[in-house]
Parts: structure tokens; sequence; C-alpha cells
């Protein structure tokens, strides 16, 4: 008798799991005998948002030697480590390279098919190349309806698809009535690779609205991927080129700046100890207030790893040893005037004092008289940014990020979420490669990207677009208006069919848009928080799962791992369980 798990997505979540199940198998089937579907119309590894088909120009935004979907010895779980390259070790390549999408898509694929190859004998994996439609109960199991006529049963089933597509918000749909009736333009929220760009007009005014990992990869498409070039003068200044068909852009959000670049030097340091402060024991009991209760401790966290980093590895910078101020900062509140005192008091140097206010918001309550003022300070803005992002002196900045990973994790496993720290983390650590920040200054410089401001705001006024910054007095007008960003997770607006359908019944249920599971098991919970006995789901679009989603840096005992190796043992004993009961 046969065990049988279908796994309906096979992006780099689903083939973590993948490896995961196949990893786990022989030490806990009691006969080797295992078929594991894999239902995703786009290729295994990639799966839709690393597919292979798409332009090379987009790149990765982690280093080469920062992704990795293999486990390794730091990963805390109760399967076997099977350990493998990172990408930089799989190209054999610079380890501070920034990959192509295509080439990332290639390295997943490797991931899947070795897990695949290297499975235990008697485990058999069939890739479905569809999408799965519905999900009903039988005696057993359940069956699952695919795109191409056919279905499956098997013994329990696991949702892994990832980001999908969602229906327009109100607003959003409003928009596209407007630009239909008004004869105008409106690109709303998605991935750039998906996006009809063709119909982006060149040579005339765009406004794009948002400024992080959305805008890099439209700007990229709308300036090199129409002919526009790049060129290196001989004192080092990148120069654009342009083609004469790319639009010119008009960029504005809420921050007004880009997210910061990602560093461009080895980390050498020892990483920071934390997670210290930020506990379950510390928070008490809930429910919470993200801002007034979780944020101190996220704060002082993050001050934590920042000022281990200055002291340690920069004790010039510092008035006090590590030992003195390590005892002293964990005795104070992150708000209290005790911490301000002491921070100014081991740390001379206003501009080597972290400020979450001012890295937050570097435009806040900043006006300029016109656009150009606004230019020659965003220009300055980003010299900083990249110089000092290249600096190792700078070395506390990537012991923060590293902060960061870990209190991101941390908040996860208490099933913490919050839209603002979310933002946070990505604009701080989740950035572009420092190239791109130097390309969007050249693109300024030459007049290709206009600077609007901060808080940015869009109407329809007199059949155009009109967007408007109180960084800058007056306006912009367009026929276009691109939204540069992501759509947020929704379950109720979700397109995906299978998501659909079970939720029209009531099967499943979302929190904060996300999918809702059983933090304990990942057991699906449909709208009674009743959990499915066979339905499981995982990845960044479920409750909790924020910081399993995409893949992990090695070394850091990433809650991808051990998060899909918890989950990939319960699926096959459950799914053993079910055998044993068919058997007797």
């Amino acid at each position: 008798m046969s065990a049988s798990i279908a796994v309906v997505g096979a992006g780099p979540t689903g083939t973590c799991l993948v490896e995961r199940i196949c990893a786990n198998a022989a030490d806990l089937l009691p006969w080797p005998s295992l078929d594991i579907h894999v239902i995703d119309p786009y290729p295994p590894g990639g799966g839709r948002v690393w597919r292979r088909e798409q332009s090379g120009l987009l790149w990765m935004n982690s280093t080469a030697a920062d992704v990795t979907l293999f486990t390794d010895e730091s990963v805390q779980c109760q399967g076997p480590i099977r350990p493998g390259p990172s990408l930089a070790e799989w190209l054999g390549c610079d380890p501070g390279r920034f990959a192509s999408r295509p080439v990332q898509s290639a390295y997943l694929s490797d991931v899947f098919w070795r897990a695949v190859n290297t499975a235990p004998r008697g485990v058999r994996v069939h890739v479905h190349a569809t999408r799965a439609l519905d999900l009903a109960d039988v005696p057993g199991g359940q069956a699952v309806t695919l795109g191409d006529g056919r279905t499956i049963e098997v013994d329990t089933v696991i949702l892994a698809q990832g980001h999908g597509d969602v229906t327009p918000t109100g607003q959003e749909q409003a928009l596209a009535d407007v630009a239909a009736g008004s004869g105008l333009r409106y690109l709303p929220t998605g991935y750039a690779a998906d996006l009809d760009l063709d119909q982006v007009p060149g040579g005339e005014p765009v406004i794009v609205r948002g400024m992080g990992l959305a805008f890099v990869d439209l700007m990229v498409l709308l300036t090199s991927g129409r002919g526009g070039r790049f060129v290196r003068e001989y004192d080092g200044e990148l120069v654009y080129l342009p083609s004469g068909r790319e639009p010119l852009l008009q960029v504005g959000s809420r921050r007004g700046v880009p997210y910061h670049s990602k560093t461009g030097y080895p980390f050498r340091g020892a990483r920071p100890p934390v997670p210290r402060f930020l506990t379950a024991q510390a928070l008490g009991e809930g429910p919470w207030n993200f801002r007034r209760d979780v944020w101190p401790l996220v704060a002082k966290e993050l001050g934590f790893a920042y000022y281990h980093e200055l002291i340690t590895a920069h004790p010039k910078r510092a008035r006090m040893s590590w030992e003195e101020f390590e005892e002293a900062y964990a005795a104070e509140e992150w708000r209290d005037a005790g911490m301000r005192a002491l921070i100014r008091k081991a740390v001379p140097r206003h501009l080597d004092r972290l400020d979450f206010d001012r890295l937050d918001r570097p435009l806040e309550r900043m006006r300029f008289g016109d656009p150009a003022g606004l230019r020659r300070w965003m220009l300055g803005y980003l010299g900083a940014d990249l110089e000092r992002r290249s600096d190792p002196a700078h070395s506390a900045d990537h012991a923060m990020i590293l902060g960061l990973l870990s209190v991101y994790g941390v908040l996860a496993e208490l099933g913490l979420s919050d839209p603002w720290f979310n933002g946070f983390f990505s604009y701080i650590a989740s950035g572009p490669p420092g190239p791109r920040l130097e390309e969007l200054r050249a693109l300024a410089k030459a007049g290709v990207v206009t600077f609007l401001g901060a808080d940015l705001k869009v109407e329809h006024r007199d059949r155009q677009w009109w967007a408007q910054s109180p960084t800058v007095p007056g306006g912009v007008a367009a026929r276009t208006l691109i939204e540069a960003r992501l759509p947020a997770p929704s379950v109720s607006r979700a397109t995906d069919p299978l998501i659909s359908a079970l939720r029209d019944r009531g099967e499943i249920d979302e929190e904060s848009g996300l999918l809702k599971v059983r933090p304990a098991d990942r057991r699906l919970l449909d709208r009674s928080d009743t959990p499915h006995s066979r339905r499981f789901a995982f990845g960044p679009w479920v409750v909790g799962g924020r910081a399993t989603g995409g893949f992990a840096r090695p070394g850091l005992n990433a809650p991808l791992f051990r998060h899909a190796d918890a989950l990939a043992r319960i699926v096959l004993s459950e799914a053993t369980a079910t055998q044993i009961r068919h058997v007797a």
C-alpha cells in the first residue's frame, strides 16, 4: 500500500517541501512506498515568479552567497540535514554577484530535481503541469481536480502556491474605470515581468507610484529594456545614454525615497547575539498593539545588534567597552531617557547613533522650493546611501540587518505580523543591488527620472492623471499611471481557482488577507475555525508564514527549513497513519 501527498505549487516553497518530504520519508514510512504529486502549470523549482522565461535584465535582490534551498548544520530540525551548494557555490561565482532571475530559476530547478533523483527508493515524484482546480473529501483522503481534466486521490494535500493574483481593490477598479472612460492608461499592481509594458509610450511623462523593488524592475525594463545604455565615464561616473524609446518616469511614494541598497562588502564581524529581548515572556499576554507593545522590543533587539558591531568592531568610535555597555543597555527600555543618555555617553558621534525615525522617513517635514531642489537632495541621498552600503566602516548597518532577519523569524514564530513593520523590513533589508541605485542616479541626471517626493497623492484632473506631494509645490500631469508595487495578499480577492472554490464554500478563511491555519501544525481552518485533518498550507501568504517564503541565507537556522521540515514530518505521519488504517 502506497502513501500519497499532493503539493500544490512548485516554486521555491513547494520545492523546499518536496525536498524535506523526500529527506524524511525513509525515517518515517514503515514501508518504502510514497507518491508525491506536485501540481503547478509552471516548471518545478522556479514556479511562476522565478520562471526561466523572463528578461535576463531582471536581477535577484540577494547576493548569490545569500541564497540557498539546502539545509545546513545551523538548521535545528528533527529531519536529516542534506547540505547542498548555495547559488554562489553552484555557479562557482563571486559571492557578491547578483544573478539574473533566469539563472536563479535554473538553480531552483536543479534543487528540485536533485531532491527527486536522490529520494529514497520507493519514493516517486509525479509532476503535473497544470492547475489544481478543486479539492473534495473522499473516503480515506482527498480528491484533487486538475485543470487537464484528471482527478487524483491522495492522503493529504499541502497548498504552497506562493503569491497569487487578486482582483483589483475598489480603489484600483475605480482608477481603471476612470482611465477607460478618459482615454488614459492605468497599469495596476503586479509583477513587472507579467505586465504589458508595451502600452507605456516612449518619450512621454509617466507617473509611477511606488519606489520599492517593483519600481526598480519597471525602471530596468523601461530603460535598458528599451535600448538605453549605461556607460562609465573616465572619472568613474555612471552615465545613461537614452535610446529615445523610454518614457519619462515621474516617481514618488509614501517615503519618497527608494529602498536602501544591499550592503556591498563581506561581513566579517561576529554575528550579533540576537534574539535576546523579543520573547513571548517579554511580550506577555495578548492582544498586542504592535507599535506600543511589540516595536519597543523589536527596536531594542535591533539596537543591540547594531551597537554590538559598532563597539566591538570599531572600538575607537565608542567611549565604553562592550561589556559595560551591554549590562547598562539590558537594564533600560528602548524609549526611556536612560537609554538615550546611555547611547549618547557611549557613542559620541551623532551619525553613529541609530535613529529609526530618520531611517524610516528621511523626507519627513522636509520642503523644497522647486523640483530642482528635491533632485539635488535626492542625488546626494542616493550617493550617500551607495557610499555607506559599500563601506565596511558602517558594518553596524549590516549587523542591524542580521538583527532584522532574526526578529522577522521570531515574529513569525509568535504569529505576529504588522504591515508597517513588513514595509520597514523590506525598506531596510530587502532593497535592490547597489548598482541599481547607481543606475537610478544616472537616470535622474539624464532627466529620464524625476522625483516627486513623499506622501504622493494621485487624482484624475482635466482628463489627465495629476500627482502632487507636500515635499515640493505644484504637481505633475501625465496620461499614464503605473502602480509600482505588488498586490497585497488577499484570500477574499484571490483569482486562483482552487482558493476561490474553497473560499466560496467556506472551507478556508483569512486573517489580514492571509490564509488561516492552525499555528501548531498548519492545518487549514474553515470559517468556523475547524481544522481539516488532511489539508495544510505553507508559505508567505499563510498566517504566520511570512518568514517561510522563497529561499534562505546559509548558516542562519532559517525558519523556512525548520517549518518545512516540521510540516513534512507531520504530513508523512498523517499519510502513514491513513495507510495503516487501510491495511487494518
